[in-house]
């Protein structure tokens, strides 16, 4: 069936306007933070459902709405960080008459401030992510660049074995300074294995159901 006349003169109206360069900063801010939306659902709904299944106990009530809730700040603060960063950026550009290398690092320096410095959880497992990457990067910048020498042989197999012998021994020795979600998982890896009473939670539970 045929749009109405009316619908498709506000489709046609608004796809004119969204080929204007000179409205181009301000819809680039909006459809980033569409995407934000969007990318923050997609990456935080199915984290939380299976984290919050398998380690959170609660009512199922509890536990949906401990997913939406984290589901909600995650894209919501993802939404705002491209919305301020993609308009922080356009503004320096605007003042200045041309772009520069620093006006990537300042908009991302005020939003990150802005957005993801509230101390909690989500925002944490965020900023961890990202500075392991950006190790990495810049360590692989220092080498192009020349700062770095490059190595003459691979350093990833010393460089696993360090984490993870870091990672062991503050799990085992200094737990609480461990991430929450990092030390569910660990003690469901290595403290939850060293008990069990029978089969059931040998095999097939990871710990015994209480008798009715």
């Amino acid at each position: 069936m045929a749009a109405p006349p009316q619908l498709r003169a506000l489709i046609l109206a608004v796809n004119a306007l969204l080929r204007k360069r000179r409205y181009h900063a301000a819809l680039a801010m909006l459809k980033g933070f569409r995407n934000g939306v969007v990318y923050g659902v997609k990456i935080r709904a199915p984290h939380a459902l299976v984290m919050t299944f398998l380690f959170r106990s609660g009512s199922f009530r509890e536990k949906l709405r401990a997913i939406l809730q984290a589901t909600y700040i995650h894209s919501r603060n993802l939404a705002c960080f491209v919305f301020a960063y993609k308009g922080l950026c356009a503004l320096q550009s605007h003042l200045q008459g041309e772009t520069y290398q620093l006006h990537s690092f300042l908009a991302a320096f005020v939003g990150g401030w802005l957005v993801f410095g509230d101390n909690n959880n989500i925002n944490s497992q965020i900023n961890m992510y990202l500075v392991s990457r950006t190790l990495f990067a810049l360590c692989r910048l220092g080498v192009k660049k020349g700062y770095i020498p490059e190595p003459r042989w691979d350093p990833f197999p010393l460089l696993t074995a360090v984490v993870w012998g870091l990672v062991l021994w503050l799990f085992e020795y200094h737990k609480p300074t461990l991430q929450p979600s990092l030390q569910s998982s660990m003690t469901y890896l290595y403290e939850d294995s060293n008990v069990w009473h029978d089969i059931s939670d040998f095999l097939v539970y990871n710990k015994s159901r209480p008798s009715k």
